[in-house]
């Protein structure tokens, strides 16, 4: 008896799948070999089979740096404030997108706030970098209204903001997709006794459109909290310089900054491994979280 058989209509989406799940297994999976680095004294001239083994020195001289403790701090700080505050900036535009009357300026407006999606952070660094520089756009303007020119992305105090402004641009309105999903399943009928009932479209949006989209958000916060020490390591590295090491520095770029530049390849391996068991226990719990909330028949 077969165990296993691929109907016949399913074969060439089944040949499909063979490329990407190649470059998966040799891009993700193969690398993950190097996590014996994090028990070796690692020395490139040796190579993985003949490095001294130490066991689990390193993550004990890992949690003897000072850094690591704000580094992880800032990783936690800036990624909370990106779900809270890109979780409201999603709702809040859904909400309103959903209220234009007009379809043409809704999918005009629509395009608009998408477009920054698909570019990469190689490109909006580039651009952030000139608008927010000593001659950029935004001095002009605060120069127009007789305010001094402000190094933004040399100010430590301000940078995790403009992390969470920046990230904020490019991604809320991908965001907002699944919320303006969730506000069409809403039953009409509602708003229509709602109008019966002398209910003004801000008490509509109160009382039925946020309600309606409770379950949605509830998954969605959810499934972010599996993602809270990744602080997005294409923006940061773009965007940031020794100036804001003390307030913008994240796990990621911490690591790439120990293995790439100051070859502490076993250092940088153990925190990396560090921080992929607790992404990897985050992932889990929010997942199992969602999945009991869905059985009790919220969603």
């Amino acid at each position: 008896m077969k165990l296993f058989t691929i109907p016949r209509k399913q074969l060439p989406l089944y040949i499909m799948l063979i490329l990407p799940v190649v470059v998966i297994f040799i891009y993700s999976y193969l690398p993950m070999f190097g996590v014996v680095m994090a028990f070796q004294r690692f020395e490139p001239t040796l190579g993985f089979f003949r490095s001294e083994w130490v066991g689990l020195a390193n993550f004990h001289r890992l949690f003897l740096i000072p850094d690591v403790k704000q580094v992880v701090l800032n990783t936690l700080y800036i990624a909370s404030m990106k779900i809270v505050v890109e979780t409201i900036a999603a709702i809040l535009i859904a909400i309103l997108l959903n209220e234009i009357i007009s379809k043409v300026f809704k999918r005009m407006v629509q395009t608009i706030i998408y477009f920054p999606y698909f570019l990469s952070w190689v490109i909006l660094g580039g651009i952030m970098r000139d608008m927010l520089s000593r001659e950029g756009l935004i001095n002009v303007l605060l120069g127009k209204l007789g305010i001094h020119p402000i190094v933004f992305l040399s100010e430590s105090s301000l940078f995790p903001y403009l992390l969470v402004g920046t990230e904020l641009w490019q991604v809320t309105g991908f965001g907002t997709i699944v919320y303006l999903a969730a506000i069409t399943a809403i039953n009409p009928t509602l708003y229509e006794a709602a109008v019966m009932d002398g209910a003004s479209r801000f008490k509509q949006i109160i009382h039925i459109t946020i309600p309606g989209m409770k379950s949605t958000i509830i998954l969605m916060v959810t499934l972010s909290l599996g993602y809270i020490l990744n602080a997005g390591f294409e923006q940061v590295i773009m965007l940031y310089s020794p100036l804001v090491y003390s307030t913008g520095d994240v796990i990621d770029t911490w690591v790439y900054r120990m293995g790439l530049q100051q070859s502490q390849y076993s250092l940088a391996s153990a925190i990396g491994l560090f921080r992929s068991v607790v992404s990897l226990i985050l992932i889990s719990a929010s997942y199992f979280i969602a999945r009991k909330i869905s059985d009790h028949r919220i969603f």
